[in-house]
Parts: C-alpha cells; sequence; structure tokens
C-alpha cells in the first residue's frame, strides 16, 4: 500500500516549469557573446550588454520577454547607432504577447501566449536620427495652451495659432494639443496639430 501511494503522489505531482535563464547569463554565454561582438565589435560588446541588463531591470514586464526577442529589439536600436538607455529616451523595448507564439494555458484554462520585446522608436529617436542627416533647419514639438489654436486658414487649410507671449501667464493656461513640425533646408515645411483628445484616443 505504501508503495502504491507514493507512485501516486509522484504521478499526481505537477512538473515544474522550465525557468528562464537570466539575460544577464544569456548575454554571456559564448555563442551571443561571440554573436554580439561580431555584429557591434568587441569594444562596444560589453557596454552593450550593460546596457541592455540595465534597461530590462528597470521594467518588470520587460524581464518576462524571451531574452531572443530583447537582444534582437535592442540590436536594432545599435544598429541606428541609438544608446538602449530607457533614460535618454531614443527608443524603448516594448513588452507585447506574441498570439502568434501560445505556450500553453493558465489555471483557468486561457491561452497564455510568449511575451517579446519589440524595438519602438521614440520622437527623441526620430529628432536624432533627423539632426544627423543634416537636412533639417528645424523640428520640434510644442505644447498649445488655450486660446492659442485659432483654427484653419480657409485658403490653405493650415492651422493658425497666436502663442502667448507672457511665458508665467501661459504657463497657467491648460494644455489643448500638441504642434509637430519641421523645415529643411531647402525650404519645404510641414507640421501636424492634434488635439489632446486625439492623442489621448491614440495613446
Amino acid at each position: 500500500k505504501e508503495g502504491k501511494i507514493e507512485k501516486q503522489i509522484i504521478s499526481t505531482k505537477k512538473e515544474d516549469k522550465p525557468k528562464k535563464v537570466a539575460l544577464s547569463t544569456y548575454l554571456t554565454t559564448d555563442t551571443v557573446k561571440n554573436h554580439i561582438n561580431k555584429v557591434i565589435g568587441g569594444e562596444n560588446g560589453t557596454r552593450f550588454i550593460s546596457a541592455i541588463v540595465s534597461a530590462t531591470q528597470a521594467n518588470p514586464q520587460l524581464q518576462e520577454c524571451t531574452n531572443q526577442s530583447i537582444l534582437s529589439a535592442a540590436l536594432q536600436g545599435e544598429a541606428l547607432n541609438l544608446p538602449p538607455s530607457p533614460q535618454l529616451g531614443y527608443y524603448y523595448l516594448v513588452p507585447f504577447k506574441n498570439k502568434k507564439k501560445p505556450i500553453g494555458k493558465d489555471e483557468n484554462g486561457d491561452t497564455v501566449y510568449a511575451k517579446e520585446a519589440q524595438f519602438q522608436l521614440s520622437a527623441k529617436g526620430y529628432k536624432q536620427l533627423a539632426m544627423r542627416s543634416g537636412q533639417y533647419r528645424d523640428i520640434d514639438v510644442i505644447y498649445i495652451h488655450e486660446g492659442e489654436y485659432l483654427g484653419r486658414d480657409k485658403a490653405t487649410g493650415k492651422y493658425k495659432f497666436e502663442f502667448i507671449e507672457d511665458d508665467d501667464e501661459r504657463e497657467e493656461k491648460p494644455i489643448i494639443g500638441y504642434l509637430a513640425y519641421f523645415e529643411l533646408l531647402n525650404g519645404f515645411r510641414k507640421q501636424i496639430y492634434w488635439t489632446k483628445l486625439k492623442m489621448e484616443k491614440h495613446a
């Protein structure tokens, strides 16, 4: 009887889920480290690895992503010569559920999908790349406060603004929208205005 009970306990015991290898361990394995050094150079390999580990440690959701996806996303940023530091904010490693990769079921029977990191270039990153091109005279994003937006020009359809000159008075007014614009050295200009509501819906 004791033997049967022991076998029953063993057979009903849940299997331990395989633990994810720590990112720092994964990145310093010979195969992965050699790949990193081959892609970005041996001198920058250590800096690159430290930056990725630091960025990942600051985001618990990112720690749930596969190590391969984190490395792949970070290499995209490195290809653009942008550091992965979230403090600088040139790009972000954003965790997503990959619904093409189911990995099992949870306790409620719902499908669990693999979490992967994706490369997301930020507004700062776009500005950085634009400035490097040497083709831009000016590029910026401006908060639009209440009373500054005057609608569109009836002839051209372009936005019209009248900015409050007193900075203290301007800061007291609520933000109602955002103006993004750029001007090239050849004189070409482009601007886009979004209301705060439209921006929040997009987010």
